[in-house]
């Protein structure tokens, strides 16, 4: 079955990742179908949306008729239903392989029959996933980086029944999104996953461990490796409960030692501290100065 033009784009999962992949859709001129189960969920996501493109405005990188132009072309629904033509449907829901095929496996039966399924996972194998629906061909891995409107990388996973047509449709959308690709195999973590939490991981061993407080440890892979914001705060912006998830897979199907989630970053996780999302991770956001926690 030939594959037209993207031009419609569904959301599934109005979180933090979902809204941005939104944004950068409907900013590119597609039309955006955004759903989330939870109507409060889709209204923060607007208001989300509408915040960050105004502040795109007020920095001159798009002008004001643009983003409420952009605005418009987002609608919502609580209802898989209202995905049924789109011609792309990016799911972005939480890391949780179970959750991610209950989600493919009814989209597959509203989602018209050319169109094809995409899953923002960081971690989890496309070709399990594709292999819940009965178009396999016309399923891939979409995986954004966070903050969607800031990050220009996205990465693109084939599954192993992926289409090249397939492959060159997604490719076509996420250039006209304004992202560069990267292109992985069908491997846990992908390519960026794959190197930059096990790095995250042994941050939090380097704290368990007493090497040093979490502040030095930020400090000096910022000043001493260049990087644009310690491990530790990073993980508290991914967020703790993704970064287990990710090592999880990681160590489940490389099944090597050096994979295993710290049992720090784990305790931290059934605490609910997740980080900047929940107020508390590695530091404490309670304040206008984030405190560390040691």
């Amino acid at each position: 079955m030939a594959l037209g033009e993207i031009r419609h784009i569904g959301v599934i999962g109005a979180g933090q990742m979902g809204n941005g992949i939104a944004h950068v859709a409907a900013q590119c001129g597609l039309n955006v179908t955004m759903v989330d189960v939870n109507p409060a969920s889709l209204e923060k996501a607007l208001a989300t949306v509408a915040k960050n493109m105004d502040r795109q405005v007020q920095k001159g990188t798009m002008s004001a008729d643009d983003a409420k132009a952009a605005q418009a072309r987002i609608t919502t629904s609580t209802s898989m239903d209202a995905l049924a033509q789109a011609d792309l449907v990016v799911e972005a829901a939480t890391e949780n392989e179970v959750v991610k095929k209950k989600i493919f496996a009814e989209l597959d039966g509203i989602l018209k029959p050319e169109g094809i399924m995409a899953s923002n996972t960081s971690s989890i194998s496309i070709t399990r996933l594709a292999a819940v629906t009965k178009r396999p061909e016309r399923f891939i891995g979409l995986h954004f980086m966070n903050p969607v409107p800031m990050m220009a990388l996205v990465e693109i996973i084939r599954g192993l029944a992926t289409s090249q047509e397939t492959y060159e449709r997604v490719a076509e959308v996420a250039q006209k999104m304004g992202k560069t690709i990267a292109t992985s195999e069908d491997v846990p973590g992908f390519i960026v996953n794959r190197l930059l939490l096990p790095m995250l991981n042994e941050a939090c061993y380097a704290l368990q461990d007493g090497v040093a407080d979490v502040k030095s440890i930020d400090t000096a892979m910022k000043l001493g490796a260049g990087h644009p914001m310690g491990p530790l705060t990073l993980a508290d912006f991914i967020g703790l409960d993704t970064c287990v998830a990710i090592m999880r897979v990681l160590h489940q199907e490389l099944g090597d030692s050096k994979y295993r989630p710290c049992p720090l970053l784990v305790k931290f996780v059934d605490a609910g501290w997740l980080g900047k999302k929940a107020g508390r991770g590695f530091y404490d956001y309670s304040s206008a100065e984030p405190k560390p926690y040691r």
